[in-house]
């Protein structure tokens, strides 16, 4: 009788344990096909490129910018000197051009020969020198020296377009505006978040998707990624963090992404890589 009741006493926890195992293993199952699907739209991809790139380059629109500026007019003549150039490069020539003409009123009064020889690294120095010199002049006539936050505005200026004015309005201002440049439309291509060539309708299409507060962070993003990553003639998918859901990617049989779809950690603390 001993024998019996032992025997009967120790099957119940068993019993507990196996029945416990089996519901984690369906749990841990369907938590696993729910987070193994693919984004099926566009809005979809949208919202977890967002939050995959936010991982991937933590920051503000301000720590993501790669060029050196201390106000809205320096960032605003560091991007129109950017054009057919590397940040980089525009970075080793506006501390002296900055540190002789440190505003709109005195880069409007300077000879552009001698800003010629301050940017001439940058490639296109004629050009953009006369160009620089009629952008100081046009916001010091029209604006009393001050860059216009409105983007309506800041197009009207000499050397300046929609991508310019969305860099200097996210970047300067902390405002809601979305760069296209050929990193954005190409990515946003690659993840079937739009058809569009045209910058403009990428713009759209983009800030269609995503709420305003994400336009400029998410666009300083995806140059990042493009620059390191998604690279035009060499693309890296199998290191990509959007891999496991780009319509575009090419990875070998049987590989494997880091992290599943729909399983995003959050961002670390502190500020972004420039």
């Amino acid at each position: 009788m001993a024998r019996r009741s032992s025997n009967t006493v120790t099957a119940e926890p068993v019993d507990r344990a196996r029945s416990s195992a089996k519901s984690s293993a369906k749990s841990s199952a369907k938590s696993s096909a729910k987070s193994s699907v693919r984004p099926r739209t566009p809005a979809g991809r949208a919202k977890l490129a967002v939050a995959r790139l936010a991982e991937e380059y933590p920051g503000t629109a301000k720590e993501l910018c790669e060029l050196d500026f201390s106000t809205p007019w320096e960032l605003l003549v560091a991007t129109v000197l950017s054009a057919q150039t590397t940040d980089e490069r525009v970075n080793s020539v506006t501390p002296g051009l900055f540190a002789r003409y440190p505003g709109p009123e005195e880069m409007a009064a300077a000879n552009p020969d001698d800003v010629e020889a301050l940017i001439r690294p940058t490639g296109f120095f004629r050009v953009k020198s006369k160009t620089v010199v009629a952008l100081a002049t046009a916001v010091c006539d029209r604006f009393a020296c001050q860059v216009p936050t409105a983007l309506e505005d800041l197009v009207t200026l000499p050397g300046v377009g929609r991508k310019t004015g969305n860099v200097v309005r996210s970047v300067a201002f902390d405002l809601p505006g979305l760069p296209v440049d050929t990193h954005v439309g190409r990515i946003s291509r690659l993840l079937a978040l739009t058809s569009e060539k045209d910058p403009v309708k990428v713009e759209a299409d983009l800030c269609a998707m995503l709420p305003k507060r994400e336009w400029g962070p998410l666009s300083l993003r995806m140059i990042l990624h493009g620059r390191r990553v998604c690279i035009a003639r060499r693309p890296r998918c199998t290191e990509c963090v959007m891999a496991d859901f780009c319509p575009s990617a090419v990875v070998p049989l049987g590989w494997a992404p880091s992290r599943p779809v729909g399983v995003v950690t959050r961002p670390s603390a502190g500020p972004g890589s420039r």
